[in-house]
C-alpha cells in the first residue's frame, strides 16, 4: 500500500504553523490527485495552554483549507496514539520533524521525562528543576543493564560506553553538546560520576574522587552566569578517564578549548563574570582573604557591569569553600591555593584602575588611585613601571627605540588585554596542575572520553568566538553523520537484506571553506601578518576569494560582515574584532613587568611567552634586503591553535566509539517543565537529531523481530498461513498478503524491516480487524444476554405469583392463631397482676415490723455494753497507777545497789591488779596452776548449773510475760484510746529491767571470776557482753509487746504511710549499695583465706619432704593439716575429732580428691535440712530504714575489713616463718619440731578465728528474749575451747615431767630391763648423753611453744579489747535510744519502736539472705558432683572410683588429676594435644568438603569442636580453650572468605556455626538453656568456664556468614529477576509488544548471554532450599533467609519496573501478578508462608495491581487505599509511565495523576524515595534450638582421619 492511499477522510496530519511550528489536524475529505484542495479540522487538544498565548487565532480557527500542489507536498501523517511517548523516536512509524517535536513535548510536559532516545542520540531536555533521578540507587539499577532494557537515561549511555570498553576492548567517547543553558555541564558531570561509581578502584589513591573534585574547580574558573544559563561553561573540555585492565579508574586527563577571555573584562546586562571572582568577594571576611583587600562585587568594575551579581539559590561563600576543598583534594599546596586567589584578587583590583586623558594623545593613571598600588602589590611588580607602560608603548626602529604615549582608549585596551592574558595563563596553569594530580601511576589500558563542548550558536551579532564554535560543531556533525550512516549500513549488512546507498548530508564543503588552503582561517592569519592589516581588508579578501562558494554569501548591506551556510542554519558574522582576537597579543613591556614579579607563580605564567617584538602588531620595521631566514618565527594565532587542537580532538574521536548526548533548552525563561516548540525545533535542527531521523527514514526505520511481529499481528493471519514452529515462515506467508508492494519491507535474518508508514498501516489493519471482531463478539453476547434476561424474568414472575398467594393464606391462618392466643394471654396476665400486688403489700408490712424491733434491741445492747466497758477501763487505770508507783520505788533501789556493787568491784579490781604485777604472785600462780585449773573446772561446772537454773527461771518469767502480754493486747483492743496502754507497758518494762538486772549481776559475778583466772581483759569482755545481751533482750521484749499496738498506730497514722514508703525505698537502695560493698569485702576475705591455706600447704611440703614423721607427743605430723571452717561446719562431729596418728580421717582427707558417694550424700542431707530450716523461718516484712541500721551495716563492713587485715598479717607472718623454717630445716631437728607445733597451733587458731569471725559477723546480739542465741553459744564454746587447750597444754607438761621422772632411774635398772643386766654396755655409745640432749631440746621446744601460745593469746586479748570497745559504743547507743524512747510521747514511741524493729528485722533478713545464697550455691555444686558419682556408681564404676581415690592419696597437691575411663562408656569429650590443635582445625574446618559432610550427622563438625572444648573445661586449661576457640573462629572466617562464592560451603559453616552457638548455650549450665535437656546432657555441662563472651563472638560470626550467604544468593538470582518477574509471559498471547527502536538493539549485548526465565528462578530457589535443608540449617533461620531474598527480589523487580516504560501497561500488570503468584505458591509449597517473605512482595504486587486498576477520577480513593506500600513518587512514576499497548486501552488522564498527588499528600509520613533500597537487610536472630543428641553417642567417622589427633573420653 502506498503512502498516498493513507490520506483518506479521518486521517490525522501535521500542518505547519508560524507560531507553534506544527499543528495537528484531521482530513475532512479524501485525497484524490494533486493539485487539489483539502478541508481539514484542527485538533485543539494538541495545543497546550502554554502555546495558546502565542497565537490568539487558534481558539477560533477550527477548520481550514490547504492547497496541495504536488503529491510530494502532502502534509506529514501522524502516528497512532499507542506510539506517542515512545522511549526511542526511531520506533515511530512516521519519522518526521513534527512527530519528533510532539513526542518530546508529551514526554517532557505531561510525563516529566527529560530523556529520550533518538537512534544513537540521547536527547536531554533541561527541566530547570532538581530531580531525584541521579542518586546511587539509580546508578546501581542501570549498572550491568542493556541500553534498551531500561528507560532513557544518561546513566544508560554511560553504562553502554563502559560495557563496550570492558567487553570489546575499545576506547569510548561521550559527546555532550548543546547551546548555553541546555545542561551540557551537568550531563557531563553525571556521566563522570557514573564512571566513578562503577569503576571505583579499591586503591588508596581514590582517583575517582579526584576526577569528581576537578568539576567544582573548573566550574569556578570557567563557568559564568549568562542570560540563558546560570552556570554556563565558557570553554570546551574533553576529559579522558583512564581505566586499568580490571576496568577500574586509574587516572584522567583534561583538554580545554577556546576559553572566553573577553568575559573577564566585559559582561552584558544580567550576566556575570566567572564564578571565582564572586566567590572571593563573598568570602572576603575570611582570615586568609583579608590581606587581599577585597570588597563587595558591586564595587569592582570587572564584576559589576552586568548589574546582577547574585544567582538565586547559590551561596558564593559556600561554593568558595567547596572550590578550596577540591583544590586540596587534588594535591595543591596551601601556598599555591593562596597564590591563585591572590592573582584573581589582583585582576579585580587591576580592573578598577582608572585611566585619564592627558594633554593631546596621551593618558595617565589616576595619581591617587589606590587600586594601582594594591594590584601591583598582589602581582608583586613595580608600581611605577606599571603606570608607565600601561599608558605608553615602545617602538623599535633601526638603531633606536622610541616611546609612544597611548590614548586613554588604547591604554584601557592594553589594560584589559593584560587582564585577559593573566586570567588565561592562570586558567591553563590550573588545568595543568589538575592533569598532574590525575595522572596515572599505573599502566593505562583503555579510556572513556567525555566531551563537553558548546553547541551551534547564532546571535544578532556573531563574532570570532561564534565562528570558532560553529566551526567545531561542523566537524563534530561530520563525524556524527558518518557514524549514523555507518550504523545503518552495518545493520543492513548484518541482516543480509538488499539495500541501496543512503544519501545523507555531507558538510565537507562547509568545512573546506573554513579550514582549506586559502580558506577563511588562512586568509585571517595572512591578514594578521600584514603590518597595517584590518578587519575590513580581510573581509574584502573573503569576498574576492569565496563569493562563488555555495556555503558563502555576502550580505546585502554592509561591507564588514559575511554569511556562512552551516548545516544548522545561515549565520551572519561581523568581521570587526576578528584580527585582534585572532592575534591575542600582549605588549612586550607588560610581559617583562610580569616576568619580574617577586612571586614565583606570576613569573612562571609568563615564562613561556615570546615577546611581542616578534609579532607584527605595534612594530615599525625598516625595509631590509637581508635573507628571509633571518626573521624570527611567528607566534601561532588563536585560529591556527584552535584548528590544530580541533584536529587532535577529531583524531581522538575517530579512534573511539562515540556516544551522543544532545542537550535541549526548552524555554528562555528557565521555567520548570515548560516546552516552547520554536526554541526546541531550532536546537533539534542544529544538534543533528533531525538528521538522524532523516537518515533513518530514508531506509527502513521500523524493525520487528519475527516472534514480536507474529505475536502482534497474528490476528491478521489465517490459520493455514501460521506455522508455530517457524515464526519466520509464518511472517513470510502473512506479510505479502497485507502489503502488496515488496519494496516497503525486507526480510532479514532475525528481523523484518519496514519503510516509514508501514507499521502505521499495519496498526490500522489490526485495529480494524480487532474492531470487527469486537463487534461480532458484542452482537452474540448481547443476544445471549437478552435471551437470558427474558427467561429469568418469566421464571421470576411465576415465582412471585406462587409465593404471593401462599403469603395471603398464611397471613389469614396467622390472624386466627393470634386472636386465640391474645385471649389466653389476657386471662393469665390479669391473675398475675393481682397476685403481685398482694405479695408486695405483705412484704412491706413484715419488713417494717422487723426494722422497728431491731432498732429497739440494738439500742438496749449498746447501753449495756457502754456500762460494762466503763467499769473495765476504771479498773485498768487504777491498777496501772499503782504499778507505776511501785516500779519507780524498785528502780531507785536497784540503781543504788548497782552503784554500791560497782564501787566495791573497782576496789577489788585495783587490788587484783597490784597482786598480778608482783613476781611472787606470778610464781605462786604458776606453782599451783595445775591444781587451780582442776578447781576452776569444778567451779565452772557449778556455775554453769547455777546459770542454767537462772536461764530456766528467765524462760518461765518470759512465758508469764507473754501470757500477760496477750491479756494486755486483748484489753488494748477493747480500750477507747491506745495511748493508755503505753503507761502500763512502761511499768512492765521497768519490772523486766529489775529482774534482768538481778540476772545480769549474777552472770557478771561468774564471768568476773573466770576472767580473774586468766587476765583482766577476759573479765571486761564478759561484763560488756552480758550487759549488751540484757539491753538487747529488753528491747526485743518491748518490741514484741508493742507489735500489736504498731498496727493500731499504723491505722491511726495513716497519713505517715507515704513517708514510710519513701523511707523504705531509700533504705532498699542504701541496703543494696552496702550489700555490694559487703560482698566485695567477703570476696577479698575468701581470697586471703585461700591464699593462707595455700601457704600452709607449701609450708607442710617444705617441712616434711621425706614423708610422715612423729612428734614426741604422739600426734601425727600429717594430721596437722588445716581444716576450713566450712568443712568443720559441714562435717559435723567429724570436724571435732582429734587426729591420733595413722589411719585417721584427716589422713584420708589430705589429698584434694573428690568426695565419696556416701560422704556426698551425707553433706547433701545436712545441706537440705539446713535449707529446710531456713525456709521455715518467718518472712520478715519490708520496712523503712534509719540511721541505726546504716551504722550497723557500716560497722559490719569495718569488722570484715579488720578481719581481712588480721588475715593478711597472719599470712605475712607465716611467709616469714616459712622462709626461716625452710632455711633452717636441714640444720636441726629442733626447727622441724617447732614448725610442726606451729602448724598445729596455726590450725587451732584458724578454726577458732573462723568461728569467732562467723559469730561476730552474724550478730552481736548474744541473748534474745532471755535465751542464749547461737552466736552467744558459739562465743561461750570458744572460751571453753581456749580453756581446754590451756588445760591440755598443762597435762602434756605433766606427762613429760612424769616421763622424765620415770626415766630418772639407775643405770642398773636400765641394764636389767634392756641389756640383760650388763651395766658396762648401757652407755657404751654415749646414748644416754644423746637421749638427755634430745629431751632437753624437746623441753626447750615446748617452752618456746608455750611462749608463742602466750603471745598469740595476748594478741587475741588485744583483739577482744578492741571488740569490747565497739560493744561499749553500741551499748551506749542502745542506752541513749532507750532514754529517748522513755522521754517520747506515746505516738513517737510507737513510731520509734516500729522503726527499730524494722531495722533489726531487715538486718537479720540481709544476713539470712546472704547465708541462703551461699548455701544454695553450695547445694547446686554438691548436687552436680553427687549426680556424677551416683551415675558412675550405678554404671558399676565403684571400683574405679575407689582406685582413683587411692591414687590421689599418693599424688602431690600440685599435680593435676588425670582421669581415665573405660572404653565401654564415654563422657562425650575429645582429648587432643596442644600441638595437634592446628592439624585438628585443618581437618575439621579448612579441608572439610560439603560432599563429605552430607553423609554425616548434621552439625557433626560443631559437635566435635564442642567435645574438644568440653575436654579443655574438664582439665580446667584456660589457655588451651582460649587458643582452641580463637583458632576455630579464624578457621571458619578463612574458609568462608576463601570460598565465598561456594553456596554449599558457606551454608555448611552457617549451619555449623549456629549449631556450635546453640551447643555452647545448651551446655553452659544456665537454667534458661537447660529446660529441654536430658539428665545426661545436664551432666555434660561446662563446670569451670563461662563462655558467654565467646557466645557473642560466635553470634557475630554467624551474622557475618549469614550476610555472605545472602549476598551470594542475591548475586545468583539477580540475573533472573527481571526476566522471571517482569518479562516472563506465562499467559500466552496476553502481551502485544511494540517495536523497540534502535536502542533495543544494544551493541554491547554479549552474544553468549544465557536465557533466564521464571523456571530458572524457581530452580535457583529449590537449590537454595535443598542446600539449606541438607546441611540442617535452623528452620527459623531459613525463614529469615527467604524473607531477605524475597525482599531483594521484589525490590529489584519494582526498581526495574519504575525505569521501564515498556513494562507499564495493563497486560504486563496481569503477567507480573501471575508470575508473582507462582512465587507465593512456592512459599506455600515449601511451608515458608509464615516467614513474612510474602509480605515483602507487597510493593511489586501493588504496582501490578495499579497497572490493572481503572484510572478514572472516581477511582482515586480506591487506588490510594490499594497502594499503601508504594511511595508517592513510585505511584506517580508508574502512572506517568503507563502506556497503552492497544488502541482500546485509555491513557491515564493528567487530572487523575494530579488528584492522586493531592491525595498522597494526606499521608502521615510522606516518603520521597523513588527506588527501593536494595541494600536494606532485616535484622537476623538465632533462636535457641537445643539438640537431643547425646554427646557420648556421637561416633567419629573414619573419613575424617582423626584417630591420630583426638581420643574419645
Amino acid at each position: 500500500m502506498s503512502a498516498v492511499e493513507l490520506y483518506t477522510k479521518g486521517a490525522r496530519v501535521w500542518l505547519p504553523d508560524p507560531d507553534v511550528v506544527w499543528r495537528g489536524a484531521e482530513l475532512l475529505e479524501d485525497y484524490k490527485e494533486a493539485p487539489c484542495k483539502l478541508k481539514v479540522h484542527y485538533e485543539e487538544g494538541e495545543i497546550s495552554l502554554q502555546d495558546l498565548h502565542l497565537h490568539q487565532k487558534l481558539a477560533k480557527e477550527t477548520e481550514s483549507v490547504i492547497d496541495i500542489k504536488d503529491k510530494t507536498k502532502l502534509p506529514h501523517l501522524r502516528n497512532p496514539d499507542i506510539l506517542i511517548g515512545e522511549n526511542d523516536l526511531t520506533s515511530l512509524s512516521y519519522l518526521n520533524e513534527p512527530e519528533v517535536l510532539y513526542n518530546l513535548k508529551v514526554r517532557f510536559e505531561e510525563r516529566n521525562i527529560i530523556y529520550t532516545y533518538c537512534g544513537i542520540v540521547l536527547v536531554a531536555i533541561n527541566p530547570y528543576e532538581q530531580l531525584d533521578i541521579y542518586n546511587n540507587d539509580i546508578i546501581q539499577a542501570y549498572s550491568g543493564q542493556d541500553m534498551g532494557a531500561m528507560d532513557p537515561h544518561i546513566y544508560a549511555v554511560a553504562e553502554e560506553a563502559y560495557k563496550r570498553m570492558s567487553r570489546f576492548e575499545q576506547n569510548q567517547s561521550i559527546i555532550v553538546s548543546g547551546e548555553s543553558g541546555a545542561g551540557k555541564t551537568v550531563s557531563a558531570k553525571y556521566a563522570m560520576r557514573y564512571f566513578a561509581m562503577v569503576g571505583g578502584s579499591q586503591a588508596e589513591t581514590q582517583v575517582e574522587k579526584k576526577v569528581l573534585a576537578s568539576n567544582p574547580i573548573m566550574e569556578a574558573i570557567g563557568n559564568a552566569k549568562t542570560t540563558r544559563n546560570d552556570n554556563s561553561s565558557r570553554f570546551g573540555k574533553y576529559i579522558e578517564i583512564s581505566f586499568s585492565k580490571s576496568n577500574e579508574i586509574v587516572g584522567a586527563h583534561m583538554r580545554t578549548y577556546l576559553l572566553e577571555k573577553s568575559r573577564v573584562v566585559f559582561q552584558a546586562k544580567d550576566e556575570r563574570n566567572y564564578h571565582v571572582f564572586y566567590q572571593l568577594c563573598a568570602s572576603r571576611e575570611l582570615p586568609e582573604l583579608k590581606k587581599f583587600g577585597l570588597m563587595p562585587a558591586e564595587k569592582f568594575y570587572y564584576t559589576s557591569q552586568g548589574k546582577n551579581p547574585v544567582i538565586d539559590g547559590v551561596d558564593d561563600e559556600k561554593e568558595y569553600r567547596t572550590t578550596k576543598e577540591a583544590m586540596k583534594m587534588l594535591g595543591l599546596s596551601e601556598k599555591d591555593i593562596n597564590m591563585i586567589f591572590q592573582i584573581f584578587s589582583a585582576v579585580l583590583h587591576f580592573g578598577n584602575v582608572k585611566i585619564n586623558e592627558k594633554d593631546g594623545e596621551s593618558s595617565e593613571m589616576a595619581p591617587k588611585d589606590p587600586s594601582v598600588g594594591i594590584a601591583c602589590k598582589l602581582f608583586g611588580v613595580d608600581e611605577s613601571q606599571m603606570r608607565t607602560w600601561i599608558c605608553n608603548k615602545k617602538i623599535t626602529t633601526v638603531g633606536e627605540t622610541l616611546t609612544k604615549p597611548l590614548t586613554a582608549a588604547q591604554a584601557s585596551f592594553a589594560q584589559d588585554a593584560l587582564s585577559k592574558c593573566i586570567y588565561s595563563k592562570l586558567f591553563d596553569w590550573i588545568v595543568t596542575q589538575i592533569n598532574k594530580a590525575l595522572v596515572s601511576q599505573t599502566k593505562l589500558h583503555r579510556f572513556i572520553g567525555v566531551l563537553d563542548i558548546y553547541g551551534f550558536e547564532t546571535f544578532q551579532i556573531n563574532s570570532f568566538e561564534q565562528f570558532c564554535i560553529n566551526y567545531a560543531n561542523e566537524k563534530l556533525q561530520q563525524i556524527f553523520n558518518m557514524h549514523v550512516f555507518k550504523l545503518e549500513q552495518e545493520e543492513y549488512v548484518k541482516e543480509a537484506i538488499e539495500w541501496s546507498f543512503i544519501d545523507y548530508y555531507d558538510n565537507q564543503p562547509c568545512i573546506d571553506l573554513i579550514e582549506a588552503k586559502l580558506g577563511i582561517l588562512d586568509l585571517l592569519d595572512e591578514e594578521c601578518k600584514v603590518p597595517n592589516g584590518s578587519d575590513k581588508n580581510w573581509c574584502q579578501k573573503l569576498y574576492g576569494k569565496h563569493l562563488k562558494h555555495s556555503h558563502f554569501q555576502k550580505p546585502k548591506i554592509g561591507m564588514e560582515s559575511f554569511i556562512i551556510l552551516h548545516f544548522a542554519d545561515k549565520v551572519t558574522y561581523t568581521a570587526k574584532g576578528f584580527l585582534d582576537k585572532n592575534r591575542d597579543a600582549v605588549s612586550e613591556e607588560h610581559v617583562n613587568i610580569m616576568k619580574a614579579s617577586e612571586y614565583e607563580l606570576v613569573a612562571e605564567l609568563f615564562a613561556d611567552l615570546e615577546s611581542d617584538a616578534d609579532a607584527s602588531k605595534g612594530r615599525v620595521q625598516a625595509l631590509q634586503s637581508g635573507p628571509k631566514g633571518t626573521s624570527k618565527k611567528m607566534r601561532k594565532t588563536v585560529g591556527s591553535q584552535f584548528r590544530e587542537s580541533l584536529f587532535l580532538l577529531m583524531t581522538t574521536l575517530n579512534s573511539t566509539s562515540p556516544h551522543y548526548i544532545r542537550c535541549i533548552k526548552p524555554n528562555d525563561l528557565k521555567a520548570a517543565f515548560e516546552f516552547e516548540p520554536k526554541r526546541a525545533v531550532e536546537q533539534l535542527r542544529a544538534c543533528g537529531v533531525l538528521e538522524t531521523i532523516r537518515i533513518s527514514a530514508a531506509g527502513f526505520p521500523s524493525r520487528w523481530t519475527y516472534p514480536e511481529f507474529f505475536q502482534r499481528y497474528r490476528v491478521l493471519a489465517i490459520s493455514k498461513d501460521i506455522n508455530r514452529k517457524d515464526f519466520r515462515k509464518s511472517c513470510q506467508n502473512v506479510l505479502p498478503k497485507l502489503i502488496q508492494d515488496p519494496d516497503k519491507y525486507r526480510f532479514g535474518k532475525t528481523k523484518i524491516f519496514f519503510r516509514a508508514g508501514q507499521v502505521a498501516y499495519l496498526e490500522k489493519l489490526r485495529a480494524d480487524k480487532l474492531r470487527a471482531c469486537g463487534i461480532m463478539i458484542q452482537k452474540h453476547v448481547r443476544g445471549w444476554l437478552m435471551k437470558n434476561k427474558y427467561q429469568k424474568l418469566r421464571i421470576s414472575v411465576l415465582g412471585v405469583q406462587r409465593y404471593g398467594r401462599g403469603l395471603l393464606a398464611r397471613r389469614y391462618a396467622q390472624h386466627l392463631r393470634e386472636t386465640r392466643a391474645a385471649t389466653t394471654i389476657q386471662k393469665h396476665w390479669r391473675g398475675y397482676k393481682t397476685r403481685k400486688s398482694f405479695n408486695r403489700i405483705q412484704k412491706a408490712v413484715v419488713k417494717l415490723q422487723s426494722v422497728i424491733r431491731g432498732y429497739f434491741g440494738r439500742k438496749d445492747f449498746k447501753r449495756r455494753l457502754y456500762e460494762h466497758k466503763t467499769t473495765i477501763i476504771q479498773a485498768r487505770v487504777r491498777a496501772y497507777l499503782a504499778r507505776r508507783q511501785y516500779k519507780r520505788v524498785i528502780y531507785g533501789v536497784v540503781k543504788i545497789q548497782g552503784h554500791f556493787k560497782r564501787r566495791k568491784a573497782k576496789a577489788e579490781l585495783r587490788q587484783l591488779k597490784i597482786e598480778a604485777k608482783s613476781m611472787d604472785h606470778m610464781k605462786n600462780v604458776n606453782k599451783g596452776l595445775e591444781n587451780k585449773i582442776i578447781q576452776l573446772q569444778q567451779q565452772l561446772d557449778s556455775k554453769k548449773k547455777v546459770s542454767t537454773d537462772v536461764i530456766h527461771k528467765q524462760e518461765e518469767t518470759i512465758k508469764q510475760l507473754e501470757t500477760e502480754k496477750e491479756k494486755l493486747l486483748i484489753t488494748a483492743s477493747e480500750a477507747a484510746k491506745a495511748s493508755n496502754k503505753v503507761t502500763e507497758l512502761e511499768e512492765e518494762l521497768a519490772r523486766l529491767r529489775k529482774e534482768l538486772e538481778q540476772e545480769r549481776g549474777e552472770k557478771q559475778d561468774l564471768i568476773s571470776e573466770k576472767q580473774l583466772l586468766k587476765n583482766k581483759y577476759d573479765k571486761e569482755v564478759g561484763q560488756l557482753q552480758s550487759e549488751n545481751v540484757k539491753i538487747k533482750a529488753e528491747l526485743d521484749e518491748s518490741n514484741r509487746k508493742l507489735k500489736e499496738q504498731s498496727k493500731i498506730a499504723t491505722v491511726a497514722a495513716g497519713g505517715d504511710q507515704q513517708k514510710w514508703e519513701e523511707q523504705k525505698l531509700q533504705f532498699l537502695s542504701d541496703m543494696e549499695s552496702e550489700r555490694q560493698h559487703h560482698q566485695r569485702l567477703v570476696k577479698e576475705h575468701n581470697r586471703l583465706l585461700q591464699r593462707f591455706e595455700n601457704m600452709q600447704g607449701e609450708m607442710q611440703m617444705l617441712t616434711s619432704p621425706t614423708g610422715h614423721k612423729r612428734t614426741p607427743s604422739d600426734i601425727s605430723m600429717i594430721s596437722l593439716e588445716s581444716v576450713s571452717p566450712d568443712d568443720k561446719k559441714d562435717d559435723g562431729e567429724e570436724g571435732e575429732k582429734e587426729d591420733q596418728g595413722y589411719g585417721t580421717e584427716k589422713k584420708k582427707r589430705q589429698a584434694p580428691v573428690p568426695p565419696s558417694a556416701s560422704s556426698m550424700e551425707k553433706v547433701m542431707k545436712e545441706a537440705t535440712a539446713e535449707k529446710t530450716d531456713k525456709e521455715k523461718l518467718p518472712k520478715v516484712p519490708e520496712a523503712g530504714i534509719d540511721v541505726g541500721l546504716m551504722l550497723k551495716l557500716q560497722n559490719k563492713v569495718k569488722s570484715l575489713e579488720k578481719e581481712r587485715d588480721q588475715l593478711r598479717a597472719k599470712l605475712e607472718g607465716l611467709e616469714e616463718e616459712m622462709k626461716q623454717g625452710t632455711g633452717a630445716f636441714s640444720e636441726s631437728a629442733f626447727t622441724t619440731l617447732k614448725m610442726q607445733e606451729l602448724e598445729n597451733e596455726n590450725d587451732k587458731l584458724k578454726r577458732e578465728c573462723a568461728k569467732l569471725m562467723e559469730s561476730i559477723a552474724k550478730t552481736t546480739n548474744f541473748n534474745k528474749g532471755g535465751k542464749t542465741t547461737a552466736a552467744g553459744k558459739e562465743f561461750l564454746d570458744q572460751f571453753e575451747a581456749m580453756t581446754d587447750e590451756l588445760e591440755r597444754r598443762r597435762e602434756e607438761c605433766l606427762q613429760l615431767r612424769a616421763l622424765l621422772a620415770e626415766k630418772s632411774i639407775s643405770t642398773h635398772s636400765v641394764a636389767k630391763q634392756s641389756y640383760g643386766g650388763q651395766d658396762n654396755i648401757v652407755n657404751e655409745d654415749n646414748e644416754l648423753t644423746m637421749a638427755y640432749k634430745s629431751q632437753r631440746d624437746i623441753i626447750r621446744l615446748l617452752e618456746n611453744q608455750l611462749q608463742k601460745a602466750e603471745g598469740e593469746l595476748k594478741k587475741k586479748v588485744g583483739d577482744y579489747d578492741a571488740e569490747v570497745k565497739e560493744l561499749r559504743k553500741e551499748n551506749d547507743k542502745q542506752h541513749k535510744l532507750i532514754q529517748q524512747s522513755l522521754s517520747m510521747t506515746p505516738d513517737a514511741k510507737i513510731e520509734a519502736t516500729m522503726q527499730h524493729e524494722i531495722t533489726r528485722l531487715t538486718s537479720e533478713n540481709l544476713d539470712l539472705r546472704e547465708v541462703i545464697d551461699k548455701q544454695a550455691d553450695q547445694i547446686r555444686k554438691l548436687k552436680k558432683m553427687l549426680k556424677v558419682y551416683a551415675k558412675r556408681m550405678k554404671d558399676g564404676e565403684a571400683a574405679e572410683i575407689q582406685a582413683e581415690l587411692e591414687k590421689e592419696e599418693t599424688k602431690s597437691v600440685e599435680n593435676v588429676a588425670q582421669i581415665k575411663h573405660r572404653e565401654r562408656n564415654y563422657m562425650g569429650m575429645l582429648e587432643y594435644k596442644k600441638e595437634d590443635e592446628g592439624p585438628l582445625i585443618k581437618v575439621l574446618i579448612l579441608d572439610l568438603k560439603p560432599k563429605v559432610t552430607s553423609a554425616f550427622l548434621p552439625g557433626l563438625p560443631a559437635y566435635l569442636l564442642f567435645m574438644c572444648v568440653r575436654h579443655t573445661d574438664y582439665i580446667n586449661d584456660d589457655e588451651k580453650v582460649r587458643s582452641f576457640l580463637t583458632s576455630t573462629i579464624n578457621g571458619i572466617k578463612k574458609v568462608v572468605k576463601k570460598h565465598h562464592d561456594d553456596l554449599e560451603r558457606v551454608t555448611l559453616w552457617l549451619a555449623n556455626t549456629c549449631r556450635f552457638l546453640h551447643t555452647l548455650k545448651q551446655y553452659s549450665g544456665e537454667k534458661q538453656f537447660q529446660t529441654e535437656n536430658t539428665p545426661r546432657q545436664n551432666e555434660h555441662c561446662l563446670r569451670n568456664f563461662d563462655l558467654a563472651e565467646y557466645r557473642q563472638v560466635f553470634s557475630d560470626l554467624a551474622v557475618w556468614i549469614y550476610q555472605t550467604l545472602i549476598k551470594l544468593m542475591e548475586a545468583t538470582i539477580q540475573p533472573s529477576i527481571v526476566s522471571a518477574v517482569l518479562e516472563h509471559e506465562a499467559i500466552a498471547g496476553l502481551t502485544g509488544s511494540k517495536p523497540s527502536g534502535l536502542r533495543g538493539r544494544s551493541s554491547s549485548r554479549a552474544e553468549d548471554t544465557p536465557e533466564h526465565s521464571l523456571d530458572t528462578l524457581m530452580k535457583s530457589m529449590n537449590q537454595f532450599v535443598r542446600t539449606l535443608t541438607q546441611h540442617a540449617v535452623d528452620p527459623e533461620l531459613i525463614k529469615q533467609i527467604f524473607r531477605q531474598l524475597y525482599y531483594f527480589l521484589g525490590a529489584s523487580a519494582l526498581n526495574n519496573l519504575l525505569l521501564r516504560k515498556d513494562m507499564c501497561n495493563w497486560s504486563k500488570g496481569m503477567q507480573i501478578r501471575y508470575n508473582l503468584s507462582h512465587l507465593e505458591q512456592w512459599l506455600r509449597d515449601n511451608k515458608l508462608q509464615e516467614s513474612g517473605a510474602g509480605n515483602t512482595l507487597e510493593p511489586i504486587v501493588q504496582a501490578s495491581q495499579l497497572l490493572q486498576a481503572r484510572k478514572t477520577d472516581a477511582d482515586v480513593d480506591s487506588v490510594y487505599e490499594m497502594c499503601s506500600k508504594l511511595t508517592a513518587p513510585q505511584i506517580v512514576k508508574i502512572l506517568n509511565l503507563y502506556t497503552p499497548v492497544d488502541e482500546f486501552e485509555e491513557r491515564v488522564p493528567i487530572s487523575f495523576i494530579r488528584k492522586i498527588q493531592q491525595k498522597l499528600k494526606e499521608r502521615d509520613h510522606v516518603e520521597t524515595s523513588l527506588l527501593m533500597d536494595l541494600k536494606f537487610s532485616y535484622s537476623v536472630t538465632f533462636p535457641f534450638n537445643p539438640s537431643k543428641i547425646a554427646l557420648e553417642s556421637i561416633d567419629i567417622p573414619e573419613q575424617l582421619h582423626l584417630g591420630n589427633l583426638v581420643t574419645r573420653s
